[in-house]
């Protein structure tokens, strides 16, 4: 499947976690541990990434679950 981004993930979440991988995305979004549509529309999807030290990592996606707005370490995520 082809993912897009948001202007708002390319400008300001890559500058601001430039650790992150798009890789990384999509391979949460296609393998999740969790998946949770948001009042607004907007899909989570939490994964762990071996490369953050098995830190789990949440995407949000707009509502068409391929186009990535957001993404970060869940620092409050509950295993």
């Amino acid at each position: 499947m082809k993912y897009d981004y948001t202007s708002y993930f390319e400008n300001e979440v890559l500058r601001k976690r430039s650790y992150l991988k798009k890789e990384w995305c999509v391979r949460v979004i296609e393998n999740p541990m969790r998946v949770e549509e948001q009042e607004n529309g907007r899909i989570r999807f939490w994964g762990e990434i071996e490369a953050l030290n098995g830190r789990i990592l949440r995407v949000v996606t707009l509502s068409d679950r391929r186009t990535i707005h957001n993404a970060f370490p869940d620092r409050g995520y509950k295993r």
